[in-house]
């Protein structure tokens, strides 16, 4: 079955021209020029990825991303942005929101198709069974992306996911923010470090008083508990 993408921007022409170009890529593609259209048909059936403007002229793109990572049923929802150049910080704000790659306009409908397929990749689970991961009340199973404190499951988003999970595979052991922002985000997506901290303050926010077992290590990364 093929893979479906919602195309979100304002701009008629290009909505068809990437549309187009996705189709022949073999994606099913559903387009919407709002917001609010939008919002309704990601609740309505939720695609296997979404490509969103940040200029919309009702909700902007960071607002309809930071309602998506606090849906339960939408967390895990892969996020390409399409950006102006002039647009940078929104762009950073999109990927601190929980965004998984950004093109800037204007773009090439080949690279967009690229980047789709990079993180369609990236979010697709292996074959393999992935255990369970458990220290004390905390645990994570990466094959359901599912993580739960005390029984209780906690709601994350793809990329608080795998953060705790690459900490709670390595425990005892520092990971410097750069090397957590080339495990999650990828060596081809831009970001900066502080990314890093605003989604590990989100995480620990989360995990309530589980939070203790990630450690922070001054200067270099974080340590989850031995």
């Amino acid at each position: 079955m093929a893979e479906r993408i919602l195309l979100v921007d304002d701009e008629p022409d290009l909505l068809e021209l990437v549309r187009v170009n996705l189709h022949q890529e073999g994606y099913e593609v559903e387009t919407a020029e709002g917001g609010r259209e939008a919002l309704a048909m990601l609740r309505r059936s939720p695609p296997d990825l979404v490509i969103l403007d940040l200029m919309l002229p009702d909700i902007s793109g960071t607002e309809i991303c930071r309602q998506v990572r606090q849906d339960a049923q939408l967390a895990s929802l892969p996020i390409i942005m399409l950006t102006a150049k002039a647009d940078e910080l929104d762009r950073v704000v999109g990927l601190e929101l929980g965004a998984d790659d950004y093109v800037t306009k204007p773009f090439s409908p080949r690279e967009l198709a690229l980047r789709v397929r990079a993180v369609l990749r990236r979010n697709t689970p292996t074959h393999a069974t992935v255990r369970a991961i458990s220290h004390g009340r905390l645990e994570i199973d990466p094959e359901r992306h599912r993580c739960s404190v005390d029984g209780e499951e906690i709601v994350l988003t793809a990329k608080e996911f795998e953060l705790l999970r690459n900490l709670m595979e390595r425990p005892g052991r520092v990971m410097s923010r750069e090397r957590l922002l080339d495990a999650v985000w990828g060596s081809d997506v831009v970001v900066t470090t502080r990314t890093i901290d605003t989604h590990m303050k989100r995480l620990r926010e989360k995990l309530g008083t589980a939070s203790e077992l990630i450690e922070t290590i001054r200067g270099v990364g974080y340590r989850f508990a031995e």
